[in-house]
């Protein structure tokens, strides 16, 4: 059986009732670890937070809404980490490289119990998966993050590129969290790998939309990602 991970060090809630949160969710991930998200009840971690089970619905009107709070944690462990990498590198190509390997190094703590909610975010019906409108705070923050990236880099990118562009790199993102969910070698190398690799495929395949004689193209790639978004994302309310 893997060994449980210990969560990264973080500034501790404020309030009590930040700290009755973060401990519901702590006793969540701790279950879910060992009985899986299916076999894990309201009752049992509210028992193991040591709160009533009416003070852990006061809190978590459900499991989903539990495990968006600890969505929302890892982003925001996530959003810390990048600001060193935002603040020193410039290029398009070492920002990007930055902000996606802090993802996965602020996310290995949460590995195994990322593997076991995969398979109910999976689902296109689940208000878990990353397309749902109950994760559209963290999933409109994580697309602002990648906006930080293009616009605080040294690369001039035509307006249209430079709108659509940050959501492209968001689902980029998600390629390689599910990669790296999957991903069982050592340190996650393989994980690191595809991250050289498609960051340097990425930012040459910017680099040459840019150019005028591209626009046709690119509109008509822009047009289709507009296109599958409709398809994909709940609209907007």
């Amino acid at each position: 059986m893997p060994k449980k991970p210990k969560p990264p060090p973080t500034t501790p809630p404020a309030t009590k009732g930040e700290r009755t949160r973060a401990a519901i969710v702590d006793a969540a991930l701790r279950l879910f670890h060992g009985h899986g998200y299916e076999g894990t009840t309201m009752r049992e971690i509210a028992r193991a937070a040591g709160v009533s089970l009416g003070n852990a619905y006061y809190y978590f009107e459900s499991k989903e809404h539990l495990i968006q709070a600890f969505y929302e944690r890892t982003h925001q462990e996530h959003l810390v980490e990048c600001e060193a990498v935002l603040a020193r590198e410039k290029k398009l190509e070492d920002r990007l490289r930055g902000v996606l390997l802090a993802k996965i190094d602020t996310a290995e703590p949460y590995h195994r119990i990322s593997g076991i909610l995969f398979k109910t975010a999976a689902d296109p019906k689940s208000p878990l998966n990353p397309f749902s409108s109950a994760s559209e705070p963290v999933r409109r923050e994580a697309t602002e993050l990648m906006r930080r990236v293009i616009e605080g880099s040294s690369s001039k990118l035509p307006a249209d590129l430079n709108e659509k562009l940050p959501e492209l790199l968001w689902l980029h993102e998600m390629s390689v969290i599910l990669f790296w969910i999957h991903d069982e070698s050592e340190g996650r190398a393989r994980t690191r790998h595809l991250i050289e690799r498609t960051v340097e495929m990425i930012a040459k395949l910017v680099s040459i939309a840019g150019f005028p004689l591209m626009k046709p193209l690119r509109t008509s790639v822009l047009s289709l990602v507009d296109e599958l978004k409709q398809d994909v994302l709940p609209p907007k309310t």
